[in-house]
């Protein structure tokens, strides 16, 4: 299932600049950015309890937020995109 995965992380202090790092790596692992804070991710039912999980252990409850949207399987109808990045196909071939 597609995930989008968007945070806000406070960086008024070293230590929110550093968890924002820290989501920012953890949210790489598991998909591709498409802008500052917001990832597009391709993910099992698992591996989506398993960032979310991760996630959740990282951010400051008090200040920070993080918000998933499940877009499902079929999901390139539920997206347009318009502007100078190009899209991206999560399930196309990856070369490296």
């Amino acid at each position: 299932m597609l995930v989008l995965i968007t945070y806000d992380v406070n960086t008024g202090t070293s230590d929110g600049r550093r968890r924002l790092r820290h989501v920012a790596k953890q949210c790489l692992n598991y998909g591709q950015r498409v802008q500052n804070s917001v990832f597009e991710c391709d993910l099992s039912s698992a591996q989506y309890l398993q960032v979310r999980q991760t996630l959740e252990d990282i951010i400051n409850k008090e200040t920070d937020s993080i918000r998933f949207y499940k877009l499902g399987d079929n999901y390139k109808q539920k997206i347009e995109h318009m502007g100078a990045k190009s899209s991206y196909d999560p399930q196309g071939v990856l070369m490296i």
